[in-house]
């Protein structure tokens, strides 16, 4: 089996961070082309300045890394310092990076990428809000159908919202952007909190992150514990948990998830439930299935599959 080639769209986060450290390094099973950075969980200067920090981590200076948009597309940029820091990986103290980014704008490489590469060979896996994917999709309408899959953590059904009563932050922050991509056509998998809370990083977890005794393990493990004071705080839960790698654990081993094909539509209209991914999950509608909903996974199995790569970096 041939790397699955993918672009990684974050808005760096600790947990992007984590899924993009997974990522890197694993290159037997992941290829990935580039980041692209969006506005999301801190303001753009700052999810590429993350960007760059973490591809220095895993000792890819290499990595090409493009600034995307750096505002929704239609209303006020909300962000998550309450959760991630000032910085967005406030926990470790890492270096400033010296890595450049790259010239040119990340919607134009995500387009470029797509149409380079034979049809269904690019894996998109939006990490934050889908500004930039939506954009990509509006400027060149053909790219659709050469996307294999955008496979995302966003939403939630039956654990409600984390950032109102109904809507997980990253679907919040761009509904509207989320519409267009949820109504694209290709092939999409979500990672909701359905998921992702069941993903915790308890001290037995974070200890094991932080015995591998590397730079990377260590700091990881500080992200961590930055990270769940609020979600340990909000929820009364035995850790925090880790979204954005069960992206790209599914890419590698897809057998830690399961969920079922159905549709998913997203709240533009409402104040009241802006940014609600309506999941259709008892099949009461007639709508046509376009989406692939995860509701649970093997927590075990995938924090041995993210402390093991973690280990090599």
């Amino acid at each position: 089996m041939q790397p699955r080639k993918i672009i990684i769209d974050t808005d760096p986060g600790q947990d992007d961070a984590v899924a993009i450290l997974l990522a890197l390094a694993s290159p037997e099973d992941i290829e990935v082309l580039g980041l692209t950075c969006v506005a999301g969980n801190v303001p753009l200067p700052l999810t590429t300045r993350n960007a760059r920090i973490v591809s220095e981590l895993a000792g890819r200076p290499d990595m090409a890394i493009y600034a995307g948009c750096d505002r929704p597309l239609g209303r006020d940029l909300v962000t998550a310092e309450h959760v991630h820091g000032k910085t967005g990986l406030d926990g470790p103290t890492l270096p400033e990076p010296t890595m450049p980014l790259q010239d040119g704008h990340a919607v134009d490489f995500i387009i470029d990428e797509l149409r380079k590469h034979p049809a269904g060979s690019v894996t998109l896996c939006p990490l934050g809000p889908l500004t930039n994917i939506a954009t990509a999709l509006q400027k060149a309408p053909d790219i659709a159908e050469r996307i294999a899959e955008i496979v995302l953590m966003g939403g939630g059904y039956f654990e409600g919202g984390n950032i109102t009563p109904t809507a997980e932050f990253n679907i919040y922050v761009d509904p509207e952007a989320a519409d267009i991509v949820f109504k694209c056509g290709a092939p999409i998998v979500v990672m909701p909190l359905d998921v992702t809370h069941k993903a915790l990083v308890t001290k037995p977890r974070n200890d094991a992150f932080r015995a591998l005794g590397t730079t990377a393990g260590v700091a990881v493990a500080q992200m961590t514990d930055f990270f769940e004071r609020f979600d340990k705080e909000k929820y009364g839960s035995t850790g925090a948990p880790l979204h954005d790698p069960c992206v790209t654990a599914y890419l590698i081993q897809p057998d830690l998830f399961t969920g079922r094909h159905i549709n998913v539509e997203i709240e533009t209209s409402s104040e009241l439930t802006m940014g609600m991914t309506v999941a259709d999950w008892w099949r009461v509608t007639d709508r046509a299935p376009n989406a692939t909903f995860m509701g649970d996974i093997d927590a075990d199995g995938f924090f041995a599959l993210l402390t093991e790569r973690l280990a090599r970096l």
